[in-house]
């Protein structure tokens, strides 16, 4: 157990964040869009009915999270079936035990999403421009969000509650800095010029098939829905540019600019403390006739703080003083000085030190950048509703796009073929090419409204496609030969491998054995796991061999990382202990490991919860 936590420790907390991160979006795309009709439900949970529409959309989805990495589709199609069926256990439980999340917490929730925001806050049109695309409403979007929310917290309330006891801590350093005695010969890889014959070619070519096939290719047909685009289109007159100046004219106003220092002068709860601040502040506002101010507010200013920088607040911000402080800085000129202000903390004299006016830009002067920012509005607006139109076309016809290009006024796209991993144009997106190889698009549907650099839909269908197939023989011929070569070299090492350890079974050393076949015998003594000695993979396959028993090495065979193979013998196994430099990172590791066994915990919740559910998984229909 604590070997598997030292392995997997560094990485805990960011398999936490996604497994939230899984549950969001899992939400976002598995839930019932539609009602399922007659058709037959493919999974029911507890009575919950999910349609291969559902099972789809969360392969989909998580397809999308792996864009750009190798996997086995089968295997993809059924973790993503396991993740929608978990999820759904999980929420209906949370949902029994009457756990919620406030509406004010799934809205600043929302608000935080990077998704939703330009230039680092919450835009409105961009939130709704998202959920379009999603052909979902705001408040279809904020339930989900709640039931993530509950969900990711029910899941923390048992990870974070996990502790780790000193035992535990001292026996992951036992096996952090464990070093081992060993020796080792290197068996080359010599390589084989020998050329094989016609019919060994042949045989080794049917029989590795799998490895000389062409990548699947698909061409894309789709329509594109872009705020850009819109906004070339939009003609303004000049009526409608200055309403729009008048009504927008924060943009293109430039804030005053105003920094402030302050000499406080605090007071306790009785009266008396009251009149002795302010005693010393009408005082020290005298002073200022004769001393200068950040002088001042160094000798006498009881915020420490901001004492030593002269009373420097630096910008004035509004809102985040009270009332009283926030109308006096507000009103004061450049290089003036407040009479006494009382606040809660006691009475301070403000000061302007550096003031820049807000200035708004005149209609005339910023035209142009008017013209392109009401384009872009109107344009805005007209993309969230042919954004609707557009997820409602696409699905109700499904087996064309020529209603989605009609409702858009423009022309079909086509892409060049491309793979799953590497295309061009639309194509260079992962969520184009994993939409394009879904099992609903290869066979003949459009695809859902696809966000593409969040100002772009693209609803996409396959306009030819090209499997997986295997190449001819008279095409990979040189590539087989060359296999066929590298195998035989292969197994020589093998062979060569094997004769040594015969060597060592009879008795001989590894010394003897490496002289009498002219190998080179290397010997580390206290290799240490982050040892670069030897490659890291060999350091590693080094420390999960057995420990010598009996007074007798433990001998293992490992690949080596620059081709043959290596024989090693371990000799002595030194048990780790706390270093000086590991004890102040000992809160940090001991969070770590409580966090994994918080994540062991949770996984064991998770499958008692799951085994106690009703659920049935009929088979996909071929």
């Amino acid at each position: 157990m604590l070997l598997e936590i030292r392995e997997k420790v560094h990485g805990v907390f960011a398999s936490i964040i996604l497994i939230f991160i899984c549950v969001l979006f899992g939400l976002w795309g598995i839930q019932n869009y539609l009602g399922g009709g007659k058709e037959a439900p493919v999974v029911t949970v507890e009575g919950k009915e999910f349609f291969q529409r559902d099972v789809n959309q969360a392969y989909q989805q998580y397809a999308q999270n792996l864009a750009g990495m190798k996997f086995d589709e089968e295997t993809l199609k059924k973790q993503a079936l396991e993740k929608l069926v978990r999820d759904e256990v999980l929420l209906q439980y949370v949902q029994s035990e009457n756990l919620i999340v406030s509406d004010d917490t799934a809205r600043d929730f929302i608000q935080s999403l990077e998704y939703f925001q330009k230039d680092g806050k919450f835009d409105k049109t961009q939130y709704q421009t998202l959920l379009a695309s999603q052909g979902m409403s705001s408040a279809e979007f904020v339930n989900r969000i709640k039931k993530a929310l509950v969900m990711e917290q029910f899941q923390r309330a048992i990870v974070d509650s996990s502790f780790a006891t000193p035992a535990e801590i001292a026996g992951f350093f036992k096996i952090q800095n464990q070093t081992r005695d060993i020796e080792y010969v290197a068996v080359p890889l010599v390589p084989v010029s020998q050329q094989p014959g016609d019919d060994e070619i042949t045989a080794y070519y049917q029989q590795h098939q799998d490895d000389y096939r062409t990548d699947e290719r698909v061409s894309v047909e789709y329509v594109e829905l872009s705020v850009d685009k819109l906004a070339s289109g939009i003609a303004a007159d000049e009526e409608q540019l200055k309403a729009y100046y008048e009504d927008q004219k924060a943009q293109f106003t430039t804030q005053e600019r105003r920094k402030i220092s302050h000499i406080l002068f605090a007071f306790g709860k009785d009266k008396d403390a009251d009149a002795q601040a302010l005693q010393r502040a009408v005082k020290a506002k005298q002073d200022l006739q004769t001393k200068d101010f950040a002088a001042l507010a160094a000798e006498v200013s009881d915020d420490k703080l901001t004492a030593k920088n002269g009373g420097d607040l630096g910008l004035f911000n509004v809102g985040v003083m009270e009332k009283a402080f926030e109308d006096a800085a507000s009103k004061l000129k450049l290089g003036e000085v407040s009479e006494p202000v009382r606040s809660a903390f006691g009475y301070h004299l403000i000061k302007v030190t550096e003031l820049v006016p807000g200035e708004t830009k005149p209609y005339e002067a910023v035209k142009a950048e008017v013209a392109k920012a009401y384009q872009k509005s109107q344009a805005e607006a007209k993309f969230n509703t042919l954004a609707e139109k557009l997820a409602e076309v696409s699905y109700e016809n499904p087996d064309n796009l020529a209603a989605a290009a009609d409702l858009l006024g423009s022309p079909l796209q086509k892409t060049a073929e491309f793979t799953r991993v590497n295309g061009e144009g639309i194509a260079a997106e992962e969520k184009v090419r994993a939409a394009a190889f879904s099992e609903d698009v290869l066979k003949g549907a459009n695809s859902e409204p696809i966000e593409v650099g969040g100002d772009k839909l693209v609803v996409l269908r396959v306009a030819s496609h090209q499997p997986a197939a295997v190449k001819e023989l008279k095409d990979v011929k040189k590539e087989v030969i060359a296999a066929i070569q590298r195998d035989k070299a292969s197994q020589q090492a093998v062979a060569a491998a094997d004769q040594v350890k015969q060597d060592l079974a009879s008795g001989k050393t590894l010394a003897q054995a490496a002289e009498a076949r002219k190998l080179v015998l290397k010997k580390v003594d206290g290799l240490a796991r982050n040892s670069n000695q030897l490659p890291a993979p060999v350091v590693q396959e080094i420390f999960k061999t057995a420990k010598p028993q009996a007074g007798r090495p433990t001998i293992a065979v490992l690949d080596n990382a620059g081709g043959g193979k290596l024989v090693l013998a371990i000799h002595k196994v030194n048990e780790g202990a706390m270093s000086e430099a590991d004890k102040s990172k000992q809160a940090a590791i001991s969070k770590n490991i409580a966090a994994a066994f918080g994540k062991a915990q949770l996984e064991a919740v998770l499958n008692a919860l799951q085994a106690k559910a009703d659920i049935e998984i009929r088979p996909e229909k071929q």
